[in-house]
């Protein structure tokens, strides 16, 4: 079971679960945190590839308020 999920991850059928992070945790001995940023880290790369035209088109905020 654990190798089945382990093999999804990695092929990018699954991500990440909290539960997935705990049990990765537990077993390397590290945090949940480490795995979910992990996850999180992915996640934004692959979105910014996807929005990579629309971000581009987003201007940069000004406070011109600054005294």
């Amino acid at each position: 079971m654990v190798l089945k999920r382990l093999k999804k991850i990695r092929k990018g059928n699954r991500r990440i679960t909290a539960d997935t992070a705990l049990r990765l945790s537990k077993y390397f001995w590290n945090s949940a945190k480490f795995w979910l940023d992990i996850q999180d880290d992915f996640d934004i790369e692959e979105e910014k590839k996807s929005k990579e035209v629309e971000l581009k088109a987003i201007k940069h905020y000004e406070n011109k308020n600054i005294a």
